[in-house]
């Protein structure tokens, strides 16, 4: 099959994921790469034009083994033509469980046909100095793997013929997915005597929740503790220390230390 572009389609609040993708397309080795960036609030309510004639790569984060909703939603806002597609989930080096699943039924929804399908691991969202977990991922190990994967999916589409034989690839994951279970209406806070007010941390905030009148003020409601703001903040102002997050990390420190490795599906 001749294809020889890729639209790298993801929603990565702290970039691990697009980190991923990036070294996919690397291996895939096409002379054109384009970059759907659902990450910002806009995204929510863009329009996008269909992927057709091209290879799509889906891929998101993932929140207590599923998709987050946000990102869900707005993926579903890109539509395939009879696209082939890739779908990549990056998870904190717990589990992705029903994500990789719900990711393939999404494309197939919005009209892609998945033939390929993978799980990357990245530093989680809650890791912090005194309790990592998996810091630094994706690391070089993480991003050949990825790259291997990337070649990998460039010779399968070579070898396959017309687009009426391809069959959805099969993935891990249940149905009816299991339910949501994060934790809700927490976000981080800020110490407002170290914050200057650079509003750095609502640039990157992929729901709006951060808003600025003097001082930081953020809408627990609109928060999907994804930590961009954390990551980004440049004085080190932003934390999310609520116990209950931080039972969930002293956990996550003690039980996910065993590095896991990326699986893919071809």
């Amino acid at each position: 099959m001749d294809i020889d572009a890729v639209q790298l389609i993801y929603f990565s609040p702290t970039h691990t994921t697009k980190q991923v993708l990036e070294a996919v397309a690397r291996g895939l080795g096409f002379s054109s790469v384009g970059h759907v960036d659902l990450t910002g609030p806009e995204s929510a309510r863009r329009d996008y034009e269909p992927v057709r004639g091209e290879l799509a790569v889906l891929a998101a984060p993932v929140y207590g083994g599923r998709l987050p909703v946000d990102a869900a939603a707005r993926l579903r806002r890109v539509r395939g033509e009879n696209a082939l597609a890739v779908v990549v989930v990056v998870y904190g080096n717990r589990a992705y469980e029903d994500a990789l699943l719900e990711l393939r039924d999404l494309a197939l929804e919005t009209g892609f046909t998945p033939v390929a399908a993978g799980a990357f691991i990245g530093e989680h969202s809650y890791s912090r100095d005194a309790l990592p977990v998996a810091v630094g991922r994706p690391d070089s190990e993480d991003l050949n793997r990825a790259e291997a994967f990337g070649k990998a999916i460039g010779d399968k589409l070579k070898s396959m013929g017309s687009l009426d034989a391809v069959e959805p690839i099969g993935v891990p994951g249940q149905f009816p997915y299991h339910a949501l279970n994060i934790l809700q209406n927490i976000a981080p806070s800020t110490d407002q005597e170290t914050c200057t007010l650079c509003e750095e941390c609502a640039s990157v905030c992929p729901t709006a929740a951060i808003t600025f009148d003097g001082v930081v003020t953020t809408d627990p409601g609109a928060c999907i503790r994804c930590c961009a703001c954390v990551r980004a903040c440049p004085v080190g102002a932003r934390t999310l220390d609520d116990p209950r997050v931080m039972k969930l990390v002293h956990w996550l420190n003690a039980n996910c230390q065993e590095r896991k490795a990326p699986e893919t599906y071809l």
